[in-house]
């Protein structure tokens, strides 16, 4: 019976540690742009910085990490 109350501490523990991970990661925009990734890889290079080029000029403040990344190697 006492390893019964060990395993739901432990699990409700990995819960947590899950939830804040998820919570951190969700303020930090992780999960925002779920649609780009996926589509970006139908398009020619070419196409990309055009289309990049045309959304910085629309959406400039809105620059997520994941987009940073993407900006700094191709420069």
């Amino acid at each position: 019976m006492d390893i019964l109350y060990l395993m739901i501490l432990c699990s409700v523990s990995l819960a947590a540690v899950f939830l804040v991970v998820f919570i951190i990661y969700a303020r930090k925009g992780q999960f925002e742009d779920d649609e780009s990734p996926a589509v970006r890889i139908l398009f020619d290079s070419d196409e990309i910085r055009e289309v990049k080029d045309t959304d910085d000029k629309e959406n400039k403040n809105e620059t997520g990490e994941n987009n940073k990344k993407i900006e700094e190697k191709s420069e």
